[in-house]
């Protein structure tokens, strides 16, 4: 079993964007310190939700502070970006890094974002498919031309080839924020590995992974990559001595974060929207994921893994909004945590 940190660099009510990003480069250290087996980035834009609007530059700045912790992006959003430029940056941090760099797409929402970047809502309503496409091709072949709807381009080499990363990898890896069967049909008959969200639980999961696999299946995909696939679960880590104080921690802290994070988001054709109930949506996180006692969160996260078939977890561990207890949550997952794991 990976457990892995989920870093949205949270700007929390009353700090400043500075202090979130300076929260989430230091969390990432000490994951790094911890033994925790990777970092995944969030990626937002305009809101106080996440403070971070490139997972890949702060991928390049932690894969630079870190030397053994595997440093993904959850996700990169694919709609905002040249899948092009993207494969060169994930193709670049694949390289000089050694191999410790993991690429996480998604399609994101339907939100300003694609007016400001110029893509438009089409690039998130049809776009998805081509653009993955043309970035696996990318991240897996030598030279490639593109004569899709969005990207039409003459042959052109790839430099820096992932494959020159001097490990023997093909590539990065690349995994997919899937929230619907359709995007989990996309990845499947891709054979790319899911990302899949905190607000689902294991029942819920499951049922996704199945459906992974019947899409692979069909997809012609051979029984030992459908067996090999590693799919990501996102969830909520807070621990304590008490149960009852991570509860705590969190209700105190998350429903202001989450209230103005996401009543900031603005979709970029004016259609409404439904927003969860911050305090609601808290206590569902508290019961899903491992919040409460060492053993615990352990056990928690073994009937999760026994459940879904998944082995790797990104935990977001900075619902305190709090800088030392966040360090020391992250502390206490690697040194408590994982050993009842392992």
């Amino acid at each position: 079993m990976r457990i892995g940190s989920f870093v949205l660099a949270a700007q929390f009510p009353g700090q400043g964007q500075g202090e979130a990003l300076h929260r989430a480069v230091r969390s990432a250290e000490v994951a790094d310190e911890a033994g925790l087996d990777a970092v995944w980035l969030a990626e937002h834009h305009f809101v106080p939700y996440g403070t971070c609007p490139s997972a890949v530059t702060l991928a390049a700045l932690l894969l630079g502070r870190t030397r053994r912790i595997r440093v993904g992006t959850a996700v990169s959003v694919l709609p905002n970006a040249h899948p092009v430029a993207l494969g060169e940056q994930a193709a670049l941090l694949h390289v000089t890094s050694g191999g410790r760099f993991m690429l996480g797409v998604g399609r994101g929402g339907p939100w300003v974002d694609l007016e400001v970047f110029g893509s438009g809502l089409e690039a998130y309503e049809k776009g998805f498919p081509e653009s993955l496409d043309l970035l696996v091709r990318w991240l897996r072949e030598p030279s490639v031309s593109s004569a899709g709807e969005r990207f039409s381009f003459r042959e052109v080499p790839v430099v820096p080839r992932p494959s020159e990363d001097l490990t023997g990898a093909e590539g990065p890896e690349v995994v997919v924020a899937c929230t619907s069967p359709a995007s989990v049909r996309l990845a499947a008959e891709r054979g790319l590995s899911m990302l899949l969200g905190m607000h689902v639980g294991d029942e819920e999961k499951a049922e996704m992974v199945a459906l992974w696999r019947t899409h692979a299946r069909a997809a012609g995909r051979s029984p030992e990559e459908i067996a090999g696939a590693a799919h990501v679960s996102a969830g909520i880590a807070q621990i304590a001595d008490r149960r009852a104080d991570a509860v705590e921690t969190l209700v105190k802290a998350m429903p202001g974060w989450l209230k103005q994070g996401l009543e900031a988001h603005v979709t970029v054709d004016g259609r409404a929207r439904a927003m969860r109930d911050p305090l609601a949506y808290t206590e569902l996180l508290c019961g899903l994921h491992p919040v409460g006692t060492p053993r615990l969160c352990a056990d928690r996260l073994a009937a999760t893994s026994e459940r879904t078939g998944i082995t790797r977890f990104a935990l977001l561990v900075e619902g305190s909004g709090d800088l030392a207890a966040t360090e020391e949550n992250v502390r206490r997952l690697g040194a408590e945590v994982l050993p009842r794991l392992r």
